[in-house]
């Protein structure tokens, strides 16, 4: 509350730098705010375009691997897929968007050829090689995904954190010091116009003594002339 603040000209100036750097804050945080929200469109769609190759590149699997059983049968792929000896590996680092830290993820071992799979040549056939080239570019995508949403998520959360600092700003603190700044300043131009009327009270009251001191000492110069010339 206002009338909670001395109004002192040291608190004025207190409250003016305050304000100052509140609207500087304010200022940043609109900026990096707006940035963020390009950023976050960007992600977004980079995300839907994963969205649609993930969706795309699962269903490419089923038909494949729908296809291998129903050629090969579920005991040849199942023998394949347990062949499989070198497993994905899946690395995390981290990136900086406009101050937010988001995961970079990188993996290897993903696609293999032929010969890294586990089950050889002959104990494949072309069924089962598209189900595995299938599901291995499901599964790049997949990570991907997994990239891009993550980061939309923590992108998504600094927007709403920064909103709320500039809101926090916009609507209740730098009203509040506008507030104080207005009150201070008012009171202190009342006590301005009470030390001039004052003042002036003062002056009046001086150039009346002042004043009433002539009135007597002409009034003794007076009565002194005139006994002078009743004398003479």
């Amino acid at each position: 509350m206002a009338k909670d603040v001395k109004p002192t000209r040291k608190n004025l100036m207190a409250i003016e730098d305050r304000i100052d750097l509140s609207e500087r804050g304010h200022d940043t945080l609109e900026q990096k705010r707006d940035g963020l929200i390009m950023e976050f469109m960007d992600i977004l769609d980079q995300a839907q375009d994963v969205r649609s190759d993930m969706a795309d590149d699962y269903e490419r699997a089923q038909r494949t691997i729908d296809m291998a059983r129903a050629m090969e049968g579920d005991v040849a792929v199942r023998g394949a897929a347990a062949a499989l000896k070198e497993h994905p590996e899946i690395t995390t680092q981290s990136k900086n968007i406009m101050g937010v830290v988001v995961p970079q993820i990188e993996s290897s071992k993903v696609k293999k050829s032929l010969d890294e799979r586990g089950y050889g040549l002959l104990g494949s056939s072309a069924r089962i090689d598209e189900a595995a080239d299938a599901y291995e570019e499901l599964l790049e995508t997949i990570i991907l995904a997994a990239e891009v949403e993550t980061a939309m998520k923590k992108m998504l959360t600094e927007i709403e954190t920064t909103k709320r600092r500039v809101n926090a700003l916009e609507f209740t603190l730098l009203p509040q010091l506008y507030e104080n700044q207005e009150y201070i300043e008012q009171k202190l131009e009342e006590q301005e116009r009470e030390e001039i009327f004052r003042l002036k009270k003062i002056k009046a009251k001086k150039e009346d003594e002042e004043a009433a001191e002539a009135a007597e000492a002409a009034e003794a110069a007076e009565a002194a002339d005139a006994a002078e010339t009743a004398d003479a």
